[in-house]
């Protein structure tokens, strides 16, 4: 008879993610990861498989997770350019405190792991392009309703804001100054604003 898991597999892997988030995977050790997470290492190892398996699991959750906010932010106004407007302000928001201050787990990982190891840089760069069909269909609804021009190249605009956003991110790990933050977000969203490419 199979013995039944005593963990929620889903709050383990939560818990394994924020651990990993924090420290990064080179840093983390297992205890970390068992203690963190509330299990034995024998239940980890057949729940989740080694550190790296688990690490892959907790950052695809993390980029579905995100890739999911990401979407209903945009789509939570009715104009485009302002649901835009709306995101990289408060990724560029001031003592914010809804997220981490260790900035983006699947940024953090296309830093720590993806220059040396394939699998990671696949699965980083699939997360930007997913966020860039996310935000070309954001210019494309824009451009139906009329808000935003037609001649717009509306892939080169959304990937342009990919990685817009991801320097916006990585700069707040800083912590700049309020100018250079406003001023970085307006020189981003002038691309939806400004002319067409």
């Amino acid at each position: 008879m199979v013995r039944q898991r005593e963990f929620d597999t889903d709050k383990a892997l939560d818990a394994a993610m924020r651990i990993f988030w924090d420290k990064g995977f080179e840093a983390t050790s297992l205890t970390d990861l068992t203690s963190g997470m509330g299990i034995q290492r024998p239940s980890l190892y057949a729940a989740f498989g080694d550190k790296k398996e688990l690490f892959e699991t907790a950052l695809r959750r993390y980029t579905t997770l995100h890739a999911a906010q990401i979407r209903s932010r945009l789509q939570s106004e009715g104009s485009v350019k302002q649901a835009f407007r709306a995101l990289f302000e408060h990724i560029g928001a001031e003592g914010d405190v809804s997220e981490p201050s260790h900035g983006c787990f699947c940024i953090n990982t296309m830093v720590e792991l993806a220059p040396h190891d394939s699998k990671f840089a696949v699965l980083t760069r699939e997360h930007q392009m997913y966020l860039a069909v996310i935000f070309q269909e954001t210019i494309e609804r824009g451009q139906r309703s009329g808000e935003l021009p037609g001649n717009l190249n509306a892939s080169a605009a959304a990937k342009s804001l990919v990685i817009s956003m991801i320097g916006l991110t990585v700069l707040m790990k800083s912590g700049p100054e309020r100018s250079f933050i406003e001023q970085s977000i307006e020189a981003a969203l002038f691309i939806i604003d400004g002319e067409a490419l």
